[in-house]
């Protein structure tokens, strides 16, 4: 097997100070989680951001910020989202893109997110894929559904998209495809053998979830975005505790943990 991959989503849309007081908010305090989750063992984070009231923000400046602390603290690959929050622009989401990270999130389809919708039309699809061909920017192809799997091939097709293909099947949002086995063996089944893959299970998944794509050979998502627990009724005091547990889980069943040098490898990042 590939060494593991750990990525932490540190922020996220959704989450807020009510739910947790270890949610990270402004750019200072997402770049000190980032540091933590690195000496944790990270070699990814995702990032979202939030304004100075702590609500969703895509605003180039403010990812422009974070991630010009992260970058001289840490080697940590950097990975933007452009899912931003429901009812976002498109001109919005795609800001941050333009910054040439190294890595980017490209959800290919829309999906239900519990009662509102994560809308996201073919055409916007191929046009963020467009900006991230232009910043030399790797997709992170977000799978909530199995046919997002087949649009990303369409847009390989198309010569939107480029071998060797990375996905992160987001199971367990409530409306999409549920946090099982048995799923995520069907979407290992839709992918190019030449593919990497991660997978994130959402709240009480996460742990089940990541535990057995370390033991199929994947990568992991772990974070507060997608789940603010340690264990039941116990909040996760910041996301390292998270990552540090994926890290000792990895070391029982023998899966060493990749640097973010050696993620940049795996990944086929382009060089720096």
């Amino acid at each position: 097997m590939e060494k593991l991959i750990i990525t932490a989503a540190l922020v996220g849309a959704e989450v807020t100070r009510q739910q947790t007081p270890y949610l990270p908010l402004s750019p200072r305090e997402i770049a000190n989680e980032a540091k933590r989750v690195r000496d944790a063992g990270a070699s990814i984070v995702h990032l979202h951001m939030r304004d100075e009231t702590g609500n969703p923000t895509q605003d180039k400046a403010v990812f422009a910020e974070a991630i010009s602390y992260i970058q001289v603290e840490t080697d940590l690959i950097i990975q933007v989202s452009t899912g931003g929050a429901v009812g976002m622009t498109a001109e919005e989401r795609v800001q941050p893109v333009t910054l040439a990270p190294e890595m980017a999130s490209l959800s290919t389809g829309s999906v239900n997110f519990g009662d509102e919708v994560f809308s996201n039309p073919l055409p916007m699809v191929r046009e963020f894929a467009q900006v991230c061909q232009t910043y030399q920017v790797k997709p992170e192809i977000e799978v909530f559904e199995s046919g997002m799997v087949q649009n990303a091939l369409n847009l390989v097709q198309q010569g939107l998209l480029h071998d060797p293909l990375h996905f992160n099947f987001v199971l367990g949002v409530s409306g999409g495809m549920p946090a099982t086995a048995k799923n995520l063996l069907f979407l290992l089944d839709l992918i190019p053998p030449t593919a990497t893959w991660t997978i994130s299970g959402m709240g009480k998944h996460q742990l089940g979830m990541n535990t057995l794509g370390i033991l199929l050979g994947g990568h992991v998502r772990t974070g507060l975005e997608d789940n603010i627990y340690y264990r039941k009724g116990v909040l996760a005091e910041g996301n390292a505790p998270l990552v540090e547990r994926l890290v000792k889980i990895a070391k029982h069943l023998e899966r060493p943990v990749a640097t973010p040098e050696e993620a940049r490898k795996i990944l086929s990042l382009r060089q720096k």
